[in-house]
């Protein structure tokens, strides 16, 4: 009785813990765009480049200390062409936070989140032209919502900034780029990452190309956030948005982990539309109805695609499955053509119950096992 009871808590354990982890990336992800539009914008401390400066040391410390523990294992980098793929990368993810954090300062956080949803349209459109990888029809028809819409919402958006609106679109390009440049550089099995091993090197590296930018452009950053840090809550705000700029990678590296990478598709696709209306009730930006039916078309897009490219991968295992049974059939024949007269008796006549019941595991064992 002690087996299966110990074996029911564990199962309870483990759905608790991913439980909680799906209820701290939504706290944390959303938290941290709230946040940045407060420092931004109601706060009025417009140094986003110095705030990507704040994430990334964040990002760079929580991240090494994590490393430390052994909590989580770290992959070494393995020479010196893989660390200059890092470094590229690296300098592609700081440029789409920065301009992430520039759209901020000017645009609603609804806003943002729209056009943030066509990272799908974006990424299928430079895996045309960078790896000529094209996908079913059905794919590319999901997409028109997702482009409709978002072409609605800024027509009709009460808010609409040019400067805002370009940061925003230029950084969600970027991160079709990267995601595109990273499956062509880490494509190599020696190359290969997992997400938090990437972000530790990563962090670092975006620190020491932020710091001459941030020196450069927002020179008066570090003056600024000081003479703010005599009033009330600025540090603590800061120090917490930063901290969650981690936890977001961190939690959805767990998630991946103890779910699947659907499932973090299907919660980012929700944590939009949380966002959204979470902005749209605390910061009460006006939202007008053309500006929400676009947002809306460009969601039901998004989840239209995730479905389109779930269908598209069942699709393409099917021949993978039978490619694999096939090889197996193959191994079976040529076995059975090269079996010795004595053996092909003594496996048709059988050698014991446990032979008889698992023939295809006798096919790989050699006969002196047999």
């Amino acid at each position: 009785m002690e087996g299966p009871v110990s074996s029911e808590r564990t199962t309870t354990l483990v759905t608790v813990v991913v439980v909680i982890i799906i209820e701290y990336r939504y706290f944390s992800n959303i938290g941290v765009i709230l946040l940045n539009k407060y420092l931004l914008s109601i706060f009025n401390f417009r140094y986003p480049i110095f705030l990507t400066l704040c994430h990334m040391v964040a990002c760079s410390l929580l991240g090494g200390a994590l490393a430390a523990s052994r909590l989580i294992p770290v992959q070494p980098i393995a020479s010196r062409p893989q660390m200059a793929k890092i470094t590229l990368l690296a300098a592609i993810f700081c440029f789409t936070v920065v301009l992430g954090n520039v759209s901020l300062k000017t645009i609603p956080v609804s806003f943002n989140q729209a056009i943030g949803a066509t990272t799908p349209a974006f990424t299928a459109a430079l895996s045309v032209l960078m790896l000529s990888q094209r996908e079913p029809r059905a794919v590319y028809l999901s997409l028109v919502p997702v482009v409709v819409g978002i072409v609605i919402a800024s027509g009709a958006e009460p808010s609409f900034e040019i400067v805002g609106f370009l940061a925003c679109v230029t950084a969600t390009a970027g991160r079709a780029l990267k995601s595109v440049l990273q499956s062509i550089m880490l494509d190599d099995l020696a190359d290969r990452m997992d997400s938090m091993s990437l972000l530790l090197y990563m962090a670092p590296i975006a620190v020491v190309l932020l710091v001459p930018v941030t020196a450069t452009a927002e020179a008066g950053a570090l003056q600024a956030a000081l003479v703010m840090g005599r009033q009330p809550g600025f540090w603590m705000l800061l120090i917490l948005n930063s901290g969650m700029a981690y936890f977001v990678n961190l939690t959805n590296f767990l998630v991946t982990k103890y779910t699947s990478a659907l499932t973090l598709q299907v919660l980012g696709n929700a944590k939009g539309v949380v966002a959204v209306v979470t902005s749209v009730l605390y910061f009460q930006n006006p939202v007008n109805a053309m500006s929400a039916l676009g947002y809306t078309i460009t969601v039901a897009g998004v989840v239209a695609y995730s479905q389109a490219k779930k269908r598209t991968r069942k699709v393409a295992s099917v021949p993978k499955h039978a490619a694999q049974e096939h090889a197996v059939q193959i191994k079976i024949d040529v076995h059975a053509e090269s079996e010795s007269p004595t053996s092909r008796l003594q496996r048709t006549q059988g050698v014991g119950a446990r032979d008889a019941s698992i023939p295809v595991l006798l096919v790989h064992q050699t006969p002196k096992d047999m």
